[in-house]
């Protein structure tokens, strides 16, 4: 995930106490005129926000969207301009396809689908790689349902971390930690809630979208009253309803909803008056953001060996692995993946770090001429920015039931979605855009 939005940056804070805003001046996106006191406000224009939104709509409600960053869509961002093809920044698969309403709208939109199950084709292991033989394959798959296994057991027991109740030893057992905590979860196993873990859907069918992912959820701004690079200072819930500030003034509504990342819940960027319950600020911080970004490379030349949508992982010692997605829809782009703990550390380096370690993996796995072949690579910086502040979210290790008190509304005017409130399906755009339909209904009940 990324932050290069050209004028995504630290938001100067103002207009505390500005009278309540028409917009009639603003920016809306879409040039949608923004209602001065709409019956709900919606804080984030992400999947949850604006699936919240339209449902809201269908209901007769009406509705404003404040978002933070320069354009709708939150961490689905496809960038076309860096290498001059789709490329998702943010979130890529479509998972769940036969569960997830974006397949849905995909097929309503005409985008172009591949299916492409989360399965790895090649795995190298060691400091002087070696690719594992077909019998190491089938142990790592083996180790990967061992390690499922194990959670479905253990969760009825209590909740605790992945990494106290699996063995990880081997290479291949190595490997299968490594998919399904900093690959998939975007946490190491042991800052990876059992119950968490044990809860998560089998996310099969996936596909992906060669147009982009968040070129696909983008078409929900369509029509919607979205004002962006309207980042919320201060929440007050005191009165008969809400006010939102913003620096471009003050929003009022009956309701909110919140569907802003937890990771920018917790940094306090937003602040609520009064102060939310201790119940309800501990759920924020008993929710950590995981961290999943890709260094994407553009090769010239052959391709490596390696046939289109290749999925191919790299063990390397003291966890610092990396699994790359081959050449997608004939584009000439390697796509690595890093997660979990080596992920952060690679946002504190920088990018230039990063893609130094996304050229080197090339170079141990393909030789010196391989790493030649890269003519421009870019590394995405999710965790560095401030209105989002990592990928997703994954439940603390002990700490999982705090989803139930992030999902509890405050004195009925404040509501929340998004991936961390999707149940089954968290961790995913669809269940941001499920969180936010779900919430929008609650909402609705409760305006009568």
């Amino acid at each position: 995930m990324s932050a290069r939005y050209p004028s995504r940056r630290e938001f100067v804070a103002g207009a505390g106490t500005a009278a309540l805003a028409t917009f009639s001046s603003g920016r809306a996106f879409g040039q949608t005129p923004l209602p001065s006191n709409p019956d709900v406000v919606i804080v984030g224009s992400g999947a949850a926000g604006m699936s919240a939104a339209r449902r809201l709509q269908s209901l007769g409600r009406s509705v404003v969207l404040l978002e933070a960053l320069p354009e709708p869509g939150g961490r689905a961002w496809t960038d076309t301009t860096f290498f001059g093809v789709p490329f998702d920044r943010g979130c890529a698969w479509i998972h769940a396809a036969d569960r997830n309403p974006m397949y849905n709208l995909a097929r309503e939109k005409k985008f172009t689908l591949q299916d492409h199950q989360m399965k790895l084709d090649h795995v190298w292991y060691g400091n002087k790689p070696r690719k594992f033989t077909p019998a190491e394959m089938a142990e790592y798959e083996k180790a990967e349902k061992a390690i499922i296994q194990a959670t479905e057991k253990h969760s009825k027991r209590g909740d605790g971390a992945v990494s106290t109740i699996t063995r990880i030893r081997t290479p291949a057992e190595h490997v299968a930690a490594t998919v399904l905590g900093p690959m998939d979860m975007a946490v190491d196993l042991e800052d990876l809630s059992i119950s968490h873990l044990s809860e998560q859907a089998d996310l099969d069918p996936n596909y992906l979208v060669k147009e982009g992912y968040g070129a696909l959820v983008r078409t929900l701004a369509d029509g919607l009253p979205i004002s962006t690079a309207t980042p919320v200072t201060r929440i007050r819930y005191d009165g008969p309803g809400v006010v939102c500030e913003t620096a471009k003034g003050d929003v009022k509504a009956r309701a909110c909803i919140i569907t802003c990342s937890v990771g920018a819940l917790a940094s306090g960027r937003i602040r609520f008056d009064p102060v939310l319950p201790e119940w309800k600020e501990d759920s924020f911080h008993r929710i950590a953001m995981g961290l999943l970004a890709k260094i994407p490379m553009l090769i010239q030349g052959d391709r490596l060996g390696l046939k289109e949508f290749d999925d191919l992982h790299y063990e390397r010692p003291g966890r610092q692995d990396i699994y790359f997605l081959a050449f997608p829809f004939d584009t000439d782009l390697l796509i690595g993946f890093v997660g979990g703990k080596f992920a952060w550390e690679l946002t504190a380096a920088g990018t230039e770090a990063a893609v130094d370690f996304g050229r080197e993996s090339v170079r141990r796995i393909f030789g010196a001429d391989a790493e030649k072949k890269i003519v421009q690579a870019d590394f995405t910086t999710w965790g560095r920015n401030p209105w989002i502040r990592g990928a997703y979210a994954a439940s603390i290790p002990g700490h999982h039931v705090a989803r139930q008190d992030l999902a509890k509304p405050v004195v009925n005017k404040l509501f929340f979605a998004g991936e961390a409130l999707a149940g089954e399906f968290a961790q995913t755009c669809g269940g941001a855009f499920l969180s936010g339909r779900a919430t929008a209904d609650a909402v609705n009940r409760v305006l009568g």
